[in-house]
């Protein structure tokens, strides 16, 4: 999905970049400086500032704070530190991701401070603000531009008392960040960040673990497990919070049904198991319209089993491609039997896929196999 907007039409860029958001962040440098000229930045600022997207808007709040900030990098530096609000809740171990307006702060430091003198206070400032607001995204340009450097501070971050500075050395580091440069540093260089981050207590830090460990496993998945197991042999995380870090890091190659995956987790990948009754209720729909379908799943033994749902989803040039959804996961003694019924809304107006009219499927996948298929049409909504 966009970071702009969401399905509904809701608009994220206006919610986090708007006047009385600007205002806030002005009232924060004007109380840390008399002379900070507090109504020409929020002019400026909103000058065009809702015409654009919402990373334009972030270069541009950062382009107006380079007129009213020193052009001494080191004392523009300070008077960012200066301005800023207490740091997060230190008290609270997720779901904290802080205030986007202080991203274009982020932006000041990578478009200002980038020059290899200037890294001391660039990175001094960037872990000032990540306790207000992620620095993920801008701690890749330093990355990039010094790595020894940086990943020798990241390395001494790790160990930090606060855990947004913590989390930053995870998610800074990912191959993969949604919305961010790609590194140039071989994927495994930050491998023994994570081993020491994946014992923390805080789910803010295990969840970036996991999401990294998911990113390297697109590349590298038997270094993936290797490292597991080594965390299992470890005992550094509580048995659960791994457990937990697991699923969740091998998620990609679950739905790959990626045997050594599968069986790491727990998951036979030839499970005695009968499928009966796997029945759609309408196999003609539309745009907007629910996928419902049921099926019965027997064992033969006592088995775990980890079920998904694969849609076959038509493309613009005819072909398909596949989109793997979770569906649930369970255990089954010897014997006994569950009946599940799905459903799954095919979003008319989503912004991440557009749906085209043709011959789709949907594949009932059970521990990595796939256990019956069954066609539907999808029809636009202008027919009749």
């Amino acid at each position: 999905m966009s970071p702009s907007t969401t399905g509904s039409g809701f608009s994220l860029k206006d919610q986090l970049f708007n006047r009385d958001r600007v205002s806030y962040l002005c009232r924060l440098f004007q109380n840390a400086d008399s002379n900070f000229d507090g109504k020409a930045f929020t002019r400026q600022c909103m000058r065009g500032l809702l015409d654009l997207e919402l990373k334009q808007r972030i270069v541009h709040i950062a382009g107006v704070l380079e007129t009213h900030l020193s052009d001494d990098f080191a004392t523009a530096a300070t008077q960012i530190r200066e301005a800023l609000p207490p740091p997060l809740d230190p008290k609270r171990t997720d779901d904290d991701f802080g205030d986007f307006i202080f991203a274009p702060l982020g932006e000041f430091v990578v478009r200002n401070g980038l020059e290899r003198k200037q890294l001391r206070h660039s990175l001094k400032t960037l872990k000032a603000i990540t306790m207000r607001f992620s620095m993920e995204d801008a701690i890749r340009a330093f990355i990039d531009a010094h790595p020894d450097a940086t990943l020798a501070e990241l390395s001494k971050w790790s160990s930090d008392s606060n855990y947004h500075v913590r989390r930053l050395v995870s998610e800074g580091t990912r191959p993969k960040l949604p919305w961010s440069r790609r590194l140039t540093i071989d994927v495994t260089t930050p491998l023994p960040f994570l081993e020491t981050l994946h014992a923390d207590p805080t789910r803010y830090v295990t969840r970036s673990v996991a999401n990294h460990l998911n990113d390297i496993s697109k590349s590298h998945p038997e270094l993936v497990l290797q490292t597991l197991r080594g965390w299992k042999s470890s005992q550094c995380q509580t048995p659960k919070e791994l457990a937990w870090i697991s699923r969740h890091a091998l998620r990609t190659l679950i739905k790959q049904g990626h045997s050594p995956a599968l069986k790491f987790l727990g998951y036979r990948d030839n499970p005695k198991i009968e499928v009966s009754d796997f029945e759609l209720k309408t196999s003609e729909l539309r745009p907007g319209d629910t996928i419902e379908f049921s099926f019965t799943v027997s064992a033969e033994r006592a088995e775990s089993l980890m079920i998904d749902y694969v849609i076959d989803f038509v493309k613009a040039n005819g072909t398909t491609a596949p989109k793997v959804h979770k569906l649930k996961s369970l255990p089954l003694g010897k014997g006994e039997s569950v009946s599940l019924t799905k459903r799954h809304r095919l979003h008319a107006n989503a912004t991440t896929y557009t749906l085209y009219p043709g011959r789709h499927a949907v594949t009932l996948q059970i521990n990595g196999k796939p256990y019956g298929t069954l066609p539907f049409d999808l029809f636009a909504n202008s027919e009749a």
